[in-house]
């Protein structure tokens, strides 16, 4: 998805006093049934509000369709999704203003530590979404390849920096080997113009966006290098103390959109049609991003949050100064929740 593009910034995370939640679950995973799924409908709604840090887009489809087909109501839930691309959701879910948001692990954590009782319930990307892309010509086929080239970045906070740092890692690089270029969320302009000689995307949309009008490209992705933990449902400590059902309900409802939507992706994408305004029914671009997103969703286990995807992501902010020390991991994620 382009899934929380523009990230609030992890230096917004500034408040609130830590509890403890249940410890992550350390048994295998075992598969989703049907039988699982939605099986826990309630009579009453439940008002829930759900920031997604971006505009409506086909990247929503696994939500659009539990909406759609209804799985949100048979499991109690009257959901609205809020597009409000400003509002700090980590931080309304910390101050349990609201029960949930999508956030990400790079979120979570920096959060925890500024005593925001935030947990992430929910893995929905199983592969972070960041990645490196240039034209073939500039030859830069893994990490290491990166030295001494100009690198065009959205913004230095948030997903694309954190993914950035990772592969520059990977190579054995710091920032002193290449030159950062902040340029806004301009990667298709920038590299097609050869402004620079690559840019840090979000893998299902500018790389699908600049091979759609005739570029070649190569493409580094984080997820090939390293595990880290991306985009999923979170809640806090109060709403899993005080109503465990409600986080059930609302986890299985988007598994089960989820599940459905990597079935059959040519329905969720005319489903999709209902909610994003202006998506054409045939638009082969926007179809290609939705093909492209499934790759990242899908595993053998729904939901399932990998504890060394969370190692790594603590690892990678304690090297960039985002942590200062380490975490209780268990108190971030669990996956009690998972069927």
């Amino acid at each position: 998805m382009r899934l929380n593009r523009r990230i609030t910034p992890i230096v917004a995370l500034l408040f609130f006093l830590t509890a403890c939640v249940p410890q992550a679950a350390s048994t295998s995973p075992t598969p989703i049934t049907q039988t699982q799924i939605g099986s826990t409908a309630t009579p009453t709604l439940v008002k829930v509000r759900l920031p997604v840090g971006y505009i409506p887009n086909v990247q929503f489809a696994p939500l659009y369709v539990a909406i759609d087909k209804g799985y949100f109501t048979q499991n109690g839930i009257d959901l609205t999704i809020d597009y409000s691309t400003e509002i700090d959701g980590v931080s309304l879910v910390g101050a349990n203003q609201l029960q949930f948001a999508i956030a990400s692990g790079d979120q979570v954590l920096p959060a925890r530590v500024q005593g925001l009782p935030v947990v992430y319930v929910m893995a929905w990307y199983q592969d972070y979404p960041v990645g490196i892309a240039s034209k073939t010509s500039q030859n830069i086929l893994k990490p290491s390849d990166l030295i001494g080239k100009k690198i065009g970045i959205p913004i230095l906070s948030g997903a694309s920096y954190i993914g950035l740092r990772a592969l520059l890692n990977a190579g054995q690089l710091t920032e002193k080997d290449v030159t950062l270029d902040t340029i806004g969320f301009n990667q298709v302009d920038a590299l097609a113009t050869d402004r620079e000689q690559a840019v840090v995307i979000y893998v299902p949309n500018e790389p699908v966006i600049l091979e759609s009008q005739g570029y070649s490209l190569n493409i580094i992705r984080v997820a090939d290098f390293l595990k880290l933990v991306s985009n999923g449902l979170i809640t806090n400590e109060t709403t899993i103390a005080n109503n465990p059902d409600l986080v059930r309900s609302m986890v299985l409802a988007i598994l089960h959109g989820l599940q459905d939507t990597i079935n059959n992706p040519t329905e969720a994408y005319q489903i999709s049609t209902k909610y994003v305004p202006n998506l054409a029914p045939d638009d082969p671009v926007q179809k290609q991003v939705l093909t492209t997103t499934l790759t990242l969703w899908q595993t053998n286990h729904l939901g399932y949050s990998d504890p060394q995807s969370w190692d790594n992501m603590q690892t990678v902010l304690l090297d960039m100064g985002l942590l200062t020390n380490p975490l209780d991991l268990t108190k971030a994620f669990t996956n009690e929740f998972i069927p």
